[in-house]
């Protein structure tokens, strides 16, 4: 089982790259939706925020309210890195049950885990490869504050909270820019996916 972490910025187009590995037939997690499992009603993720923030990040069905809890934390450094010490280790959990199970079903597979902070929390290192995607910066903000429906001000304030792409760009065994759009995108997802074919026939 090749395992492969894919990371980029936010609003860069990382949802596309792994849309197009599943239609090729690579098993991929969204790290994002592993982050929501841990927090659902009754974990121990869920207690363990609300023990650090308060009930007031809970809506009043007891689910978390990620709009309140992404305000206090997007304008914190700190009491983000006590969130992300607090989850990290309950997804990593996860994530590692997940690759277990592809690797039962397809030994030789391709297992892709796409993660926004992989780098900045170091989980990279468990990685065979790193797939960094990327974009300009200029289509970032304007593809964020569209996505998001936010202000230019705060659409930077939450691309200035993230370690720089460029930076990322730094630890990619393979890159891929969005900047030019869908097809551009495919073409270089299908290239670097027959590469790690190649890998794991090895």
């Amino acid at each position: 089982m090749l395992k492969v972490g894919l990371t980029g910025s936010i609003a860069v187009g990382k949802s596309y790259v792994c849309e197009v590995f599943r239609e090729l037939g690579v098993f991929v997690l969204d790290a994002d939706q592993t982050a929501r499992e841990v927090v659902e009603p009754g974990t121990f993720g869920l207690a363990k925020i609300v023990e650090h923030f308060g009930a007031g990040v809970l809506q009043p069905d007891g689910r978390l309210d990620r709009a309140k809890l992404g305000a206090i934390v997007f304008t914190d450094e700190g009491k983000r890195q006590l969130l992300n010490k607090l989850l990290h280790p309950l997804v990593i959990e996860a994530q590692n049950d997940w690759i277990d199970e592809c690797e039962k079903t397809k030994p030789r597979g391709i297992a892709v885990i796409d993660a926004a902070l992989m780098i900045e929390s170091e989980s990279y290192k468990r990685f065979n490869k790193i797939i960094v995607v990327w974009c300009e910066p200029a289509i970032q903000l304007q593809r964020l504050m569209l996505r998001n429906n936010l202000s230019e001000a705060d659409a930077l304030q939450r691309i200035n909270a993230q370690m720089p792409q460029e930076e990322k760009k730094r630890y990619a065994d393979f890159l891929i820019d969005t900047s030019a759009g869908f097809e551009a995108a495919r073409r270089q997802t299908i290239e670097i996916f027959e590469r790690l074919k190649v890998l794991v026939a090895r």
